[in-house]
């Protein structure tokens, strides 16, 4: 009725982050600055400042005296919110990476958003090219020791949250398979 209302908040569904291993290095997809606040839990908090995208995990656990799987926790929770991006993650081109070149309006918001600051406009080219070397097997991480040149211009972070964030990309979820072997089956024979 008009005397009444009911307030709801509809809270975005997103799917459960990848488990995060001792060796992965988290690396901030925008400004750290806008992090250092008290949202976040004191353990978060705590372990902030050694994610510096060359730190992986435990050693950020050693250097901010923290207990590893308690880092583990905070970054997974930070990659819930996408706010870190993994260099160990790999991504390949969806159908839409042909929309860069075909409209010059994402063209020109795509080269703004991926240029580093303080640096001359990257080339779409270069972007292009970016893009076309993601592919299954090759992670970021890959990706920027083969791709130097082209990488000098570009944000390497902000280059994959664009192309997330247009579809431009898709994210490529690595699960372990169990093969079962049959008991009565036997290895070839040479």
């Amino acid at each position: 009725d008009e005397s009444n209302t009911i307030h709801l908040k509809v809270i975005e569904q997103r799917p459960d982050p990848p488990i995060v291993q001792e060796y992965d290095v988290p690396v901030f997809t925008q400004d750290k600055d806008d992090f250092f606040n008290s949202q976040w839990d004191l353990t978060t908090q705590q372990i902030l400042p050694y994610i510096d995208g060359f730190r992986h995990v435990q050693k950020i656990s050693a250097e901010a005296d923290v207990e590893l799987n308690l880092v583990r926790i905070a970054v997974q929770n930070l990659l819930w919110f996408s706010i870190i991006l993994q260099y160990s993650n790999v991504y390949c081109t969806t159908p839409k990476v042909q929309d860069l070149v075909d409209d010059k309006c994402l063209q020109e918001e795509c080269l703004s958003y991926v240029t580093k600051q303080g640096h001359k406009r990257a080339s779409l080219r270069d972007v292009f090219q970016l893009y076309c070397g993601l592919s299954p097997g090759t992670t970021v991480r890959d990706l920027i020791s083969r791709y130097t040149l082209q990488l000098q211009r570009v944000d390497e972070r902000r280059l994959i949250q664009f192309g997330l964030m247009k579809g431009l990309i898709r994210r490529l979820q690595k699960y372990p398979v169990k093969v079962a072997r049959d008991e009565r089956s036997h290895p070839a024979r040479l």
